[in-house]
């Protein structure tokens, strides 16, 4: 995606949304299912804004949990945490900063975001930096966000060249924490957001008595899989809010939650187009790029790889729960 290809409404609506939110829960924090829910409900509204919010939130999480700079509610925050060969490096100076270098992949709201917290290689480990984008050692690069899914979220790669960094924690941190996971259950509730969109024109087809008998056995279908997550979703906030810090119960619980709500959205693609057709594709532009958000978002999931890391975990535990 080039900068030509920006939609400037959609950072502005973020940064509304930014503005207008305060400050939401933060996980652990007695009231994780309220976070939870203004995700869904960002992303059932627009996918690619609720991404983005998504990343802002998880930001201001990150920065609490780890005693990092305190996102404004003027700014607008990503998370650019992807880790693909080469990695970007860490350089620390005299005075305790650091400046990094490097190209950093898969950096949604590359153009739009004023800060970002990117991962990078400070000696053999991999530390968290917080980094104002603003400087001329940062440059968004052209035509490397190409999805049709997301489209609008910028996701392409950027480079640092010597870019002056603040680290956030220390080496190891970021994912060695319980709110890592947590922070993952809050894309599986964006997810579910959108999946409540594309399921939308099916509850509306039913509600006009539009549907007729495989149409219904479809809607009864996406209706039990998505009451499913609610009920995972309302269950997960109540074990993170009595046990926020527990790590490996954090870390088998994100993978349970994103395999049932990755299941459950894949189940929403597949039997809303079975039921509808391609009608709505064709000619409604709005469900059409949602059923192409909510395909591309999903891939956020690591599929198969994320199954085995929770079966060998099940398989450690030696039970189901």
């Amino acid at each position: 995606m080039s900068t030509d290809d920006l939609d400037p409404g959609v950072a502005a609506a973020v940064r509304s949304r930014i503005a207008s939110a305060g400050e939401i829960p933060l996980p652990g924090s007695g009231a994780t299912r309220r976070r939870w829910d203004l995700l869904t409900a960002w992303c059932r509204d627009d996918a690619v804004v609720g991404r983005l919010l998504e990343a802002h939130f998880d930001a201001v999480a990150i920065c609490a949990e780890l005693g990092g700079p305190a996102p404004s509610s003027e700014q607008m925050w990503g998370v650019w945490a992807a880790e693909t060969p080469p990695p970007v490096n860490a350089v620390p100076d005299a005075h305790g900063s650091s400046s990094l270098t490097g190209r950093k992949m898969w950096c949604s709201g590359a153009h739009s975001c004023s800060h970002a917290l990117v991962t990078a290689r400070a000696g053999e480990d991999s530390a968290l930096f917080a980094v104002a984008l603003g400087s001329s050692t940062v440059t968004p690069e052209p035509n490397t966000w190409h999805a049709t899914g997301m489209r609008e979220s910028d996701s392409g790669a950027v480079s640092l060249a010597g870019t002056p960094a603040v680290a956030v924690g220390r080496p190891g941190d970021y994912t060695a924490r319980a709110g890592f996971w947590h922070g993952a259950i809050g894309v599986a509730a964006c997810w579910f957001g959108v999946a409540l969109a594309v399921a939308d024109p099916l509850y509306r087809r039913a509600a006009a008595d539009r549907a007729g008998p495989h149409a219904l056995a479809h809607l009864g279908a996406v209706d039990a899989a998505l009451t499913a997550c609610v009920n995972t979703f309302d269950a997960a906030a109540g074990e993170v809010d009595r046990d926020p810090l527990a790590l490996e119960e954090a870390r088998v619980r994100a993978m349970r939650v994103r395999a049932i709500v990755e299941r459950a959205c894949t189940e929403v693609l597949d039997r809303v187009g079975r039921a509808l057709g391609a009608a709505p594709l064709g000619l409604d532009a709005e469900h059409s790029r949602r059923v192409a958000d909510l395909t591309t978002y999903l891939r956020q999931s690591h599929a198969e790889v994320d199954l085995e890391n929770l079966g060998r975990a099940v398989a450690a535990s030696g039970s189901a729960s």
